[in-house]
This record gives structure tokens, C-alpha cells and sequence, in this order.
């Protein structure tokens, strides 16, 4: 694909390609529709015409609930599992939880508060989920915001919350450090929706069995306590070791020094925003760059696309290529510069009755990057020019050097050394089963692509070791790959 402007026959193709990937939902790691995710992109990558195409495998697991029920007092309410839950390490295979016949214990209501103001061993914990970062505690990092229709600069856009960084690991430690035999979550911050699946939080294991109530549930089960008030919670799941699959095509330039573009096609649920839209644009870059070979505009850096598995399941795959490609001295490509994109996606807030409403503009987004100040001017430049509202750029610099990284799909990378650019959302309907086709920002989806297409150029045009903002000698003496 080659697109000189955003015409519609470009965003059919891109829409085309996410619609192709939700069928094949969940595209979970290790299930049939991951696997057909991951032969689907090879193809996709062979067919753009690119000089190699190869699948990577990398060990990985996959957690399944097989019973979750949860009694309050005699009744039963609706729940969820809390997924990855109940796991006593890292490696850890088999059947996980309570067993068939479960936990049953004196159930502790803490609210939104920490669980050391209880006395909570022996009993099972009543919590509330909370989404701990509003869009505004980023402005800090913030070096240009594009956003000329005040999608992003507006009191309700800036106290939105993004459904990945909450209390979750923090209230299951604590509860687990406190001597309690099990949690349940009310999800007070989101609709009314037991869809939201939770990712696996590598750098804490989730060692409790849980639950998960919606909001309404949550407060119907308040009403009715009482001191005393005991539940019976069941959770039974099985953990296997499974094999993630990382999908890698190049197409050869002038130098091995390499310029890489990437996402990831695994999915819990439809997953058409997270992250069958970064997987399409992936796809399309590479169509593109093909085009732009083949019309006699060669490329002097070699060019690499990269679509990951484990996203929900500890990163494994990130985590191998990273240490393969990047820390690796013998690595067969010089990694020059990381570009990731994730989450073309419609802004989505909850309603007073507890639905998910999808507006007509883009969720509040962001280019996470440490690169040197020309190419800083060159994503902002890219931003205005292909009109992507509602952006900002967040300066990584300092994150590069911690544990956590930074909130995307290019973490690992990152960390491990290699200038980045990476843009990412956070829409409330990302982990839910409600991530439907009808949540993509149809409008953006080319004006992406060309943002995209337009940093490969100039990465191209420039001296590998001026892409970063620190000068590669001095970053290749810094540590690397503590995660």
C-alpha cells in the first residue's frame, strides 16, 4: 500500500485488515486464533514483498478459568475471574485456586483504602478497583500537545483514567503480606461490564484468587452487609506453558544499521483497537516501504517489522527479542530506532447508567519518545501535518533507565537501548471484551499510517548515531536489560 493521501481506498484496506484480525478472535497466546494471528501476519509481510519473513518462538503461558463463582451470605452474584490470579510464581503450570469447593471466609469490606488500616488474615477482601493515572499527571513529561479542537486540554479529557495502571497489585500484596485468603474487586471506575480482563503484571505475581463485581453489584452487596457477613468464593484455572509467536520481516537497506516498526496481534478479547489497529498499520508500513523500494527511492538503512505475541502473559516474547537484537553484541542488526504504534481508537467514557459511550473523536494519545531534537521536530511536524489531534509528545528519557519502562508494546526495547518512538492510547474499553470494530477511529487510521511513514523517511535520511537523544557511544557504556 502507498498512500499519497488519505483517500478512501487506504482506510478500506486498513479497516479491511482489523476487521480480517477480529475474526480470528481471541487471539490469545497459545490458542488457535493467536496462531492464526501470527501465520496471518507472515503472510501479510510476504505478500508486501518484503526479502525475509520468519516466526520466532519464545515460551509463554496461558491462564484459563474453569470456575468462578462467588456466595455472599447464601447468595450468589455475578463475577468474573481475576485473570492470572491465584498463581504461586512466575514458572508456575497446573491447576490454580480454591478447588471446587472454595474459600469460604468472613468477607472485609476496605473500600478505595489500603488493606493495612484492617485486620484482614483469614478473611477474604472486598476492594475497589481504582484507575490510578489521570491523563493530566503526564503533563509533566509533555514537551508539544497538538490539539486545535481541545479534545485533550479540556477539565474531562484531562481527569480521565487509563484501565491499565491501578490498584490491583498493590491491594493483592498488601492483602496477601496480611495473612487474607482471597480478594473480590469492585470495579467502581468502569461500566457495567465483567469484560475487563486484566493483563499479567510481570513484576508482581497476583498470588490470591479473585473476583470481579461490577459496580452495581458492588453496591447491592454493600447494602446488605453486615458484620459477620460471610463469602464462599470459587476460583479453578489452569496454567499451561505455551509457545508465544513473534512475527519478523525485513526488508534489506544499504547499511544493517535498521530502523524497526512494530505492534502486537494477540488479543483477549475482539481486541480490534488493541491491538488489530497496530497490527494493520504495521502491515501497511510494510506495504509501503516495499512500494517505495520498487519505485525507485531506495531505503539506505534496512528496515524491520515486528509484530509481538505475549502482550497479556509477561512479555516474554518482547523480552527475548530485545535481549537477541539489541543486547546482544553479535545481534545480526544494528537497532537505530524503534518506532511502535498501538490503539487507533475512538474516545470512550462511562455513562450515568453505567454503558460505555464511544464519541466521535480520537482518544487522548501520545508519543512516548527519546530521540534527538531533529527528530523530535520531525513527529511534531508529523502530528500537524497529517492532523493527528488530540497528541501529545511525552520525553522518555528519564524512563528509559527505570524497571517499568514505559506503558507500551516498546518498553522492552527501549530499555534495552534503542531510541524510541511510540504512540499509544488508553480508552477505557481497552481490555474488555467491548473492543469492537465499531471502536476504531476509522478517520485517523491513514493519517496514522502517513505519520508513520514520514518518521521512517527521516529516520532514514539521518546518521544512525544522531536518532538518539543520548549519543549512541555514551548509551551502549549504560546499563541494560535489568527487567
Amino acid at each position: 500500500m502507498s498512500w499519497p493521501t488519505a483517500d478512501v481506498a487506504a482506510t478500506h484496506e486498513l479497516l479491511a485488515t482489523v476487521d480480517d484480525l477480529v475474526a480470528m478472535a481471541p487471539r490469545a497466546t497459545g490458542t488457535p486464533g493467536g496462531a492464526k494471528a501470527a501465520d496471518y501476519v507472515a503472510d501479510r509481510l510476504r505478500g508486501a514483498g518484503l526479502d525475509e519473513v520468519w516466526v520466532e518462538e519464545t515460551d509463554s503461558f496461558a491462564w484459563e478459568p474453569r470456575l468462578t463463582t462467588l456466595h455472599v451470605d447464601g447468595v450468589e452474584l455475578p463475577c468474573a475471574p481475576i485473570r492470572h490470579c491465584a498463581l504461586p510464581g512466575h514458572e508456575h503450570v497446573g491447576v490454580l485456586g480454591t478447588g471446587p469447593d472454595g474459600v469460604a471466609a468472613e468477607l472485609v469490606d476496605i473500600g478505595a483504602g489500603r488493606v493495612g488500616e484492617h485486620d484482614v488474615a483469614g478473611r477474604i477482601v472486598l476492594f475497589d478497583l481504582t484507575f490510578d493515572l489521570p491523563q493530566w499527571a503526564l503533563l509533566p513529561l509533555s514537551e508539544y500537545v497538538h490539539d486545535p479542537e481541545r479534545r485533550l486540554l479540556n477539565r474531562e479529557a484531562l481527569g480521565s483514567r487509563n484501565p491499565y495502571l491501578t490498584s490491583l497489585t498493590r491491594t493483592v500484596r498488601e492483602a496477601a503480606a496480611a495473612g487474607a485468603v482471597g480478594v473480590v474487586g469492585v470495579l467502581r471506575d468502569y461500566p457495567e461490564s465483567l469484560g475487563y480482563h486484566n493483563e499479567y503484571y510481570r513484576r508482581t505475581l497476583l498470588t490470591l484468587p479473585g473476583a470481579w463485581l461490577t459496580r452495581r453489584a458492588g453496591e447491592a452487596l454493600r447494602a446488605r452487609l453486615r458484620p459477620g457477613s460471610r463469602a464462599c468464593l470459587r476460583l479453578v484455572a489452569e496454567r499451561r506453558r505455551v509457545s508465544a509467536r513473534t512475527v519478523i520481516g525485513v526488508l534489506h537497506g544499504e547499511s544493517r544499521e535498521t530502523v524497526m516498526v512494530q505492534s502486537h496481534h494477540d488479543s483477549i478479547g475482539p481486541g480490534a483497537v488493541e491491538d488489530a489497529t497496530g497490527t494493520a498499520e504495521v502491515i501497511a508500513l510494510a506495504e509501503h516501504a516495499v512500494a517505495r523500494f520498487q519505485a525507485g527511492r531506495p531505503w539506505r538503512k534496512t528496515l524491520m517489522f515486528v509484530s509481538f505475541d505475549s502482550h497479556f502473559t509477561g512479555y516474554q516474547a518482547h523480552r527475548a527479542f530485545a535481549r537477541r537484537y539489541t543486547i546482544d553484541p553479535d545481534s545480526p542488526y544494528r537497532l537505530a530506532l524503534n518506532l511502535t504504534v498501538e490503539h487507533v481508537g475512538l474516545r470512550a467514557r462511562r455513562t450515568a447508567d453505567g454503558s460505555f459511550e464511544t464519541l466521535d473523536h480520537s482518544e487522548p494519545r501520545a508519543f512516548f519518545e527519546n530521540v534527538s531534537l531533529p527528530m523530535k521536530r520531525a513527529v511534531a511536524r508529523a502530528i500537524r501535518r497529517h492532523g493527528l489531534g488530540a497528541t501529545s509528545m511525552l520525553n522518555a528519557s528519564l524512563l528509559e533507565f527505570t524497571l517499568d519502562g514505559i506503558p507500551t508494546d516498546a518498553s522492552f526495547t527501549l530499555t534495552a537501548g534503542v531510541p524510541t518512538i511510540s504512540l499509544v492510547s488508553g480508552p477505557l474499553y481497552l481490555y474488555d471484551d467491548a473492543d469492537t470494530v465499531d471502536k476504531v477511529d476509522v478517520d485517523q487510521l491513514v493519517p496514522v499510517a502517513n505519520a508513520f511513514a514520514e518518521l521512517m523517511a527521516a529516520a532514514d535520511a539521518r546518521p544512525a548515531e544522531r536518532l538518539g537523544l543520548i549519543p549512541r557511544r555514551v548509551r551502549r557504556l549504560l546499563p541494560r536489560g535489568r527487567w
